[in-house]
């Protein structure tokens, strides 16, 4: 029974994800451009919510406007090649995220700005830490408002040891495992030192990186970075002052300052990516909310499931 359920709702996914890409597309953002006007103009690029790796918005899972990786930087290069493109704004609302989406978009930022020799700044509303502050420090400028949340600079992994939970409702867990570290993480069990080791190092490895990676972006010696470094949030204001951002300003500010670096007078035309049409973002979330709802009441009807999961960690 619990086959026949895992196979009904695997082809109903299926199904469900070639109905919500038909809708979106591998290119949709080019369908959900907002041009304001024609001439040069500023791309504005949005990264809201929780940033993840990925293709595009579109995702099963995804939330509707999709920080994903895929999508910023493709979006990237379309405003790279756009000839009437002068400059991008990063329009930051975001908590943080998975730190490889946020290299590999970091990355793409590198590449835009050799490649096509465009200013590129961040502008962060209420939130811009930790992934989100990993991006925007690979910016020319970045603008905050004074209770912007940013920095956040750490990275940290996390499971639960659900082992005497197990005991009390009566789960045992069975593990077949290729080698000694293969169910590392698991919560059926404590970790062994060794395992908390072997993720203390790697935890380690990719905090330098962010550290080098703020560095480098905002001109700030390394050995500074780190004692800014401790995983604590500041206001925008304290930002400032402590030169994680640039100047305090609004998203109108911000594409005054980006127009100004392009050349532009004046408040320029903007041509926006990254937001879905309300009624796409409405199905999507729709279907999203009610398969994800079925699983989870299959799976508790059967006991409930133990899941295994990579290790990731999070900026």
């Amino acid at each position: 029974m619990l086959k026949r359920i895992f196979i009904s709702a695997v082809l109903l996914i299926a199904v469900l994800s070639f109905v919500i890409s038909l809708l979106g597309g591998k290119n949709s953002y080019n369908a959900d451009k907002v041009a304001v006007a024609k001439g040069d103009r500023v791309a504005v690029i949005n990264v809201e919510g929780t940033i993840e790796s990925g293709a595009d918005g579109t995702a099963l899972f995804a939330e509707a406007t999709g920080a994903t990786s895929g999508r910023i930087m493709q979006e990237l290069r379309e405003a790279a090649k756009d000839k009437s493109v002068k400059a991008v704004l990063l329009r930051i609302n975001s908590p943080g995220g998975s730190l490889t989406a946020a290299e590999e978009i970091t990355r793409e930022i590198a590449r835009f700005k050799e490649t096509s020799h465009k200013p590129i700044v961040a502008t962060m509303s209420d939130t811009g830490a930790s992934a989100a502050y990993y991006i925007a420090a690979g910016c020319d400028k970045i603008y905050a408002n004074a209770s912007t949340l940013t920095g956040s600079i750490g990275v940290y992994m996390g499971t639960k040891n659900l082992e005497e939970l197990y005991k009390k409702v009566g789960i045992s867990d069975v593990m077949i495992k290729s080698g000694v570290h293969k169910d590392i993480m698991s919560n059926a069990r404590p970790m062994t030192p060794e395992e908390t080791q072997i993720l203390q190092t790697m935890v380690n490895e990719m905090y330098e990186q962010f550290l080098t990676t703020v560095s480098n972006g905002r001109k700030i010696p390394m050995d500074k970075v780190r004692i800014l470094a401790d995983g604590r949030v500041y206001t925008g204001k304290q930002a400032k002052a402590l030169g994680l951002v640039d100047e305090i300003g609004n998203y109108y500010d911000a594409l005054d300052a980006t127009g100004a670096l392009a050349g532009i007078e004046g408040t320029p035309n903007t041509v926006e990516y990254g937001r879905m049409n309300n009624w796409k973002s409405w199905f999507s979330g729709k279907i999203s909310d009610q398969i994800a709802g079925k699983i989870i009441e299959s799976l508790e009807a059967k006991g409930g499931a133990s899941m295994l999961m990579t290790p990731r960690a999070e900026g």
